[in-house]
């Protein structure tokens, strides 16, 4: 919708986080994976992909660390940031920002809670162009992401 083409910090955009289990919605635009590995029990056909992009997520020791331990998420972020930067990470965070400035841009997940997934971390880059606190960051969707797991997953 927006004709600006690298202004990543101020395009009107939407990226949202859900959980690659949750019933695919017309709202979700582009629908792109950003887990490493391929999620338990979902067929291709039933998970209504776009893309899989394996270069944004958090590399295996990462990923082993953290455990989805919600004490260690914002540790999580920081290093998960810092991995970011590498150079096949980067060109796939700026593919994704392409995505996100033509329409609504959901990033899948298989974590249980995605509150506290990388998903969650990468959605606050997008939508803030610098970096994410932890918060499900989706300023520009109003609780498009609520869904049956993440009314009550505290």
């Amino acid at each position: 919708m927006s004709e600006k083409k690298s202004s990543a910090k101020s395009s009107a955009h939407t990226v949202q986080v859900r959980r690659i289990y949750d019933e695919a919605q017309k709202s979700d635009g582009t629908r792109v994976l950003v887990d490493r590995v391929w999620p338990r029990g979902v067929s291709k056909d039933k998970a209504e992909l776009d893309e899989w992009v394996k270069d944004v997520a958090p590399s295996t020791d990462l990923r082993k660390w953290y455990s989805h331990d919600p004490e260690k998420f914002d540790e999580f972020a920081r290093r998960f940031r810092e991995e970011l930067k590498g150079d096949d990470a980067a060109k796939a965070l700026d593919d994704l920002r392409e995505l996100a400035q033509k329409g609504t841009l959901t990033l899948l997940t298989a974590a249980k809670r995605d509150d506290i997934s990388q998903a969650t971390v990468l959605a606050g880059i997008l939508n803030d162009g610098t970096k994410s606190s932890g918060k499900k960051s989706t300023k520009n969707s109003s609780s498009k992401s609520s869904s049956k797991d993440s009314k009550d997953s505290k």
